[in-house]
């Protein structure tokens, strides 16, 4: 077992700041615990058209990483691709992050310096396996943060039948026999659940895997007083992402109007980037649409109830685990809450049928100290469960074992 700290280069499909989504969160957070514990690690981010990140406006402080490269990559839907893609066997969704660009700078950095792991974050960095093997010793992991096709799968079941259905089948049934065929081209399978690793190994993953959540840097999550926490409910993600939509016109639609109709002076904020244009067109009593928020973290920490209606996604949902890190009632689905073993009544409410929601909505309303104590049960949750440094330390045990093991092969 070797002592010294291991050299990593992460994979990215998008930049990892600024911290408005999980997946930046739950990227940015293991890095920074990994640097801390004394590991080496490079960054190889795409910097695509829906995402673009300007590396100047990084803050002073964000030093945790040894090099950074960037590459820009234009993965816009095009419709004449993906008109094409039709008549093909490659999924879609896979082939929008194939850049020449991307592979030319990961083989000029594979040539240039020797790393012990390559660390793949999410499947859509997989067309670049080969490239890793031919010129790299690296183990290669995937840090599974959902079951992929599980998503598309979910929203295809959500969308009424005609052509849309027919090709999000289509779509979906490419990017499971994608993800179904790279199971075992990994040297190691990190997922954040242990739903999603067996869902993995009984699809046939032989390789060594581990379960490994996201995990939350507590020193950002002081403990403070709630009692100042606005009573009002709040919802707050990427309004271009087709699971939030589905959450917010099922919010709009079936359970809002029930708790109008009992709370009169009921008040939902909403925010988020990229509404679509009829959700700009809602007109509902009590409900504000506010858009882009220039701190999440903020608008969470200023409401006491964090509404997380999901009907389809996966993997785990990092705004829940953040409502809770900062004492806010979490009222979410059994989709919302997968892979987090909070306790439905003790640590979050959890509905999926629109008069429960609405129920547990009102509730909340009406016994606002019931909101103080969930909120305190959530935060001391998150403490004994998701301290992403314990995360990260098993994570390189790990990765030292399978180095090891490859080693003595």
């Amino acid at each position: 077992m070797r002592d010294k700290g291991l050299k990593i280069l992460q994979l990215t499909k998008k930049f990892p700041f600024p911290l408005k989504d999980g997946e930046s969160i739950a990227i940015d957070y293991m890095s920074r615990s990994m640097f801390e514990l004394g590991h080496e690690l490079s960054l190889l981010s795409m910097n695509t058209v829906k995402h673009n990140f300007n590396l100047k406006e990084l803050p002073a402080d964000y030093k945790h990483y040894h090099k950074i490269y960037c590459v820009e990559v234009d993965n816009r839907i095009k419709v004449v691709d993906a008109f094409l893609n039709l008549f093909g066997q490659d999924s879609y969704h896979i082939q929008r992050f194939i850049s020449k660009e991307y592979e030319a700078k990961l083989i000029e950095i594979l040539e240039s310096e020797e790393f012990d792991v390559v660390q793949l974050e999410t499947l859509y960095l997989s067309p670049y396996i080969q490239t890793i093997r031919k010129y790299s010793k690296a183990i290669v992991v995937m840090r599974s943060h959902n079951v992929e096709h599980e998503i598309w799968k979910r929203i295809m079941e959500n969308t009424d039948r005609g052509l849309k259905k027919f090709y999000l089948d289509l779509l979906t049934k490419r990017l499971e026999k994608y993800e179904v065929d790279q199971l075992n081209a990994y040297d190691l399978m990190i997922s954040m659940t242990e739903r999603d690793q067996n869902f993995f190994q009984d699809l046939g993953m032989k390789i060594p895997s581990l379960v490994a959540p996201i995990g939350m840097d507590l020193g950002r999550y002081p403990e403070k007083q709630i009692n100042n926490k606005s009573l009002e409910f709040c919802f707050i993600g990427s309004l271009d992402w087709v699971p939030n939509q589905e959450a917010v016109q099922w919010l709009l639609d079936d359970i809002w109007p029930r708790v109008i109709k009992h709370r009169p002076k009921a008040v939902l904020k909403i925010a988020g980037r990229n509404a679509p244009e009829w959700m700009l067109r809602i007109q509902s009593p009590g409900m504000n649409l506010i858009g882009e928020v220039e701190d999440a973290r903020q608008f969470i920490e200023e409401h006491a109830i964090l509404l997380v209606p999901l009907k389809s996604g996966g993997g785990m949902r990092v705004k829940i685990l953040e409502g809770m890190a900062m004492k806010s009632l979490v009222i979410t689905t059994s989709i919302g809450i997968e892979g987090i073993q909070a306790e439905n009544e003790k640590e979050v409410f959890v509905a999926d049928n629109p008069d429960r929601f609405a129920d547990y909505m009102i509730h909340a309303l009406d016994y606002p100290q019931q909101v103080v104590e969930m909120g305190e049960k959530a935060f001391h949750f998150i403490q004994s469960n998701y301290d992403v440094v314990e995360i990260s330390k098993k994570v390189i045990d790990e990765y030292k074992q399978v180095i090891d093991s490859k080693v003595n092969i």
